[in-house]
């Protein structure tokens, strides 16, 4: 590997009362593998829009190729062929693959008429289908492609305008296990090439997979880096919090109760030939796995009331409900944390006093009026249980990150008297600080007597923080595990339909 082609030295960043760079160091050689780790709000957004051109730095020396200058605009970044693959992808679902990879670039035919060529357009996407090992044909239509085939269509952009830097962020966050695979063997592919890559994530197995080096940022600067021989989770995390972490699973206090919820023969759209029957106990953890798309989302909004029942029954304490809709589910005490908690569990644009009050808002009004003190004196009794990071709860949640929004559709419930909560990928995008607390907010409730279902695939939290895990497949359960069963192995095999069979030695 030959010396870096780009440096950052001593970059500081300050907005009115935030230091959100403070002299950051950093060096890209060619064919590099970088992990950029940290909290929310560690200024790992922050860096990389300094990297892109998006924003000045207060301070400091940007150095490519070396010549050294103070800022990088946007059109700089893509001279010096540093490119984005971000988390929310910037892509034209009516536009085919071709169009969307050469977009604004399109090569032209026909003079003044300046007519797109189509057919030039197609032919340059093609080497790029090929070195990243694409199903999908340049003229697919980018609305018929999955998410991970949207990445790659991402990646070849990047790839297009000859880039030397790919900076992924967290490019991981909704693949399924596989297709991360696939993305792994290309990242790979791409250090091969000579390409760099900043891979920023918070699935710490991941940095372990890929990563030739770690540099992790804690409150605006560079606290360590890590080499690949001192790779560990337990080092990127003691340098990401400044502290050690406990073991995930916390046993309950006391062992499980009676069923609280049970779910029988249910039938949603999704399967309508295939019935899920489970139970959840009192103050049981209990973690639902299986692949993406085995239906487990399709479930939980089964039973919360967003989507119907085609078929089944649903039980609380042993008795029949009917639950119609979302209100039915919560006048029963069923909540739900839902997977996509911008798009279905918040609202982004106003505070958080009005997002934990709003399910239970007759609780604090009179005559139809709403007694806005005790609203705020709620909101601030969860805000200090749960440890929300804001500088107060009249601040909208769209400028919280995504732990403390997490901790908001949290304390919404939390406010209610929860008998089940349905967790649908509760840490996704969450930093493994807020994780933590997260964890140990989970087993505080079942200790409190709360039943627990836990839609998790993230292998390491299933595993983690289950008391026992069902898996499904296809739409129907594959299988249960006790604590003493629990492996990756044994939860893949069911995920994938198969019998638990004895591992290899």
């Amino acid at each position: 590997m030959s010396g870096p082609f780009l440096e950052l030295i001593d970059i500081s960043k300050s907005y009115p009362g935030v230091v959100a760079l403070d002299r950051v160091g950093l060096q890209v050689s060619p064919g590099e593998v970088i992990a950029l780790i940290g909290e929310n709000g560690a200024g790992k957004s922050t860096l990389m829009r300094v990297l892109g051109g998006v924003v000045e730095p207060s301070s400091g020396v940007i150095r490519v190729d070396g010549a050294a200058r103070s800022s990088l605009t946007v059109t700089d970044a893509i001279k010096a062929g540093i490119a984005f693959v971000h988390q929310e992808l910037n892509l034209f679902d009516n536009l085919d693959v071709a169009a969307n990879v050469f977009i604004g670039r399109e090569p032209v035919r026909g003079g003044p008429l300046r007519l797109i060529d189509r057919k030039r357009m197609h032919a340059g996407v093609a080497p790029l289908l090929d070195r990243l090992g694409c199903d999908f044909a340049a003229d697919a239509p980018l609305a018929e492609l999955s998410l991970a085939q949207r990445q790659l269509v991402e990646i070849m952009k990047a790839l297009s305008l000859d880039a030397r830097l790919v900076i992924m962020d967290e490019p991981t966050s909704s693949l399924t296990l596989t297709e991360t695979d696939r993305l792994m063997r290309i990242v790979a592919g791409l250090k091969a090439h000579g390409v760099s890559v900043i891979f920023i994530t918070h699935r710490l197995n991941e940095v372990m997979q890929c990563a030739d080096r770690a540099v992790v940022l804690r409150d605006g600067r560079v606290v360590g880096t890590l080499t690949r021989a001192e790779l560990s989770p337990a080092a990127m995390i003691r340098l990401m919090i400044g502290r050690d972490l406990k073991s995930l699973y916390v046993p309950p206090a006391a062992p499980p109760g009676d069923s609280v919820l049970q779910i029988v023969d249910a039938v949603t759209d999704t399967y309508p030939d295939r019935a899920v029957s489970l139970s959840v106990r009192r103050g049981e953890i209990l973690g639902l796995a299986g692949l993406v798309g085995s239906g487990r989302t399709e479930l939980a909004r089964a039973v919360f009331g967003v989507d119907r029942l085609r078929g089944g029954a649903i039980r609380l304490d042993g008795e029949p409900i009917r639950i119609a809709n979302p209100r039915a589910a919560i006048e029963q005490g069923i909540y739900l944390v839902p997977e996509d908690r911008k798009g279905s569990g918040l609202l982004l644009d106003v505070s958080i006093t009005e997002n934990i009050s709003l399910p239970d808002l007759a609780s604090y009004s009179r005559f139809w009026l709403v007694d806005t003190a005790r609203e705020k004196e709620n909101a601030m009794r969860q805000r200090e249980r749960l440890n929300i990071r804001a500088p107060d709860v009249e601040t909208d949640v769209g400028s919280l990150s995504g732990g403390n929004q997490q901790k908001v559709v949290l304390a919404k419930w939390l406010s209610m008297r929860p008998k089940v909560l349905i967790f649908d990928e509760p840490t996704r995008g969450v930093d493994v600080g807020a994780k933590q607390e997260i964890y140990d907010m989970l087993r505080r409730l079942t200790d409190a007597g709360v039943a627990i279902l836990m839609i998790s695939s993230d292998m390491e939290e299933v595993i983690g923080i289950s008391d026992r895990i069902a898996v499904m497949h296809e739409g129907a359960i594959s299988g249960f595990l006790d604590r003493s069963q629990f492996s990756e192995h044994n939860v893949l095999q069911l995920a994938v339909g198969h019998a638990i069979e004895p591992e290899g030695p």
